[in-house]
């Protein structure tokens, strides 16, 4: 899944840790998430929906695998 989070963390001008002392994560949770090697939990989801005050599939783009 991929995820806008990085893009709009800059453009609000915030560093990973202030972002994740606001989402109660770790550091390591958003460059994780930033990244792509972690899909939050849809609890986390919602937090970071509020935090930016976008719908979900704002921030989160669900892209099915093709079978070949």
């Amino acid at each position: 899944m991929k995820n806008r989070v990085e893009e709009l963390r800059r453009t609000r001008g915030l560093n990973q840790e202030t972002l994740a002392d606001a989402l109660e994560v770790t550091r390591q949770t958003i460059s994780s998430l930033e990244k792509g090697r972690y899909n939050p939990s849809i609890t986390l989801a919602f937090k970071i929906s509020r935090y930016f005050n976008l719908p979900i599939e704002d921030i989160f783009v669900y892209e099915e695998e093709s079978d070949g």
